[in-house]
């Protein structure tokens, strides 16, 4: 099994409202996305960080091997998703894969 965490930091641009509507919209679209995928075992986005946060919100996903995480990245919907309701409101994105 791989893990795929990633921590994303929205850009500063944005209202408290604004930004609650992204994590809001990011996490439904993501989380449909469980069963639509082939190898995506799991997806959950947190979206309720403590104030000691220095991330907007979190997404823990599980694949079935790294060759599905890979079909993830390049998938159409996933995609979609990602364009749509988190990659324009992002000021940063970190990122860890690994064997579980």
């Amino acid at each position: 099994m791989v893990k795929h965490i990633i921590l994303w930091k929205l850009r500063d641009d944005l209202s408290e409202s604004e930004k609650s509507e992204v994590r809001q919209n990011a996490k439904s679209g993501l989380e449909s996305l469980e069963g639509k995928i082939e190898g995506l075992l799991r997806i959950k986005v947190n979206i309720n960080p403590l104030e000691t946060s220095n991330c907007d919100m979190m997404l823990d996903s599980e694949f079935e091997s790294f060759e599905a995480l890979k079909g993830y990245a390049k998938n159409p919907e996933h995609n979609k998703i990602a364009d749509k309701y988190v990659r324009p409101f992002t000021a940063a994105r970190s990122c860890i894969d690994y064997k579980a």
